[in-house]
């Protein structure tokens, strides 16, 4: 669970997603009015490519950690049933790594 723009949202870590990725709903429920974006950013899904919203992010928190200004993306409407937090995010920390299956955050 990560708190984004102040809103508990459930993410998937995923390593290999440059950016972090919003469904178009975690979106709305965040209220960053996904409605009023502009999707000209194509994106590799598993599920092929789709033209994604550029935005960044205040606030992205994980436990104690904070990071600011985040680039991510708003994904369309019922392209993806989910939200991952990606590079965008990891590479802001001074370092991440998994052992033992439990995820370490650094700030």
């Amino acid at each position: 669970m990560a708190d984004i723009e102040h809103t508990p949202i459930t993410v998937l870590v995923d390593t290999g997603a440059s950016f972090v990725a919003l469904s178009y709903e975690d979106a709305e429920q965040a209220g960053l009015a996904p409605r009023t974006l502009t999707y000209d950013v194509p994106i590799n899904t598993a599920n092929g490519r789709v033209e994604a919203a550029h935005i960044v992010l205040d606030r992205v928190e994980i436990g104690n950690v904070l990071v600011r200004d985040v680039e991510g993306v708003v994904m369309p409407r019922g392209s993806y049933a989910g939200s991952l937090l990606g590079m965008s995010f990891l590479n802001k920390l001074s370092r991440f790594k998994v052992e033992d299956g439990t995820l370490f955050l650094d700030e």
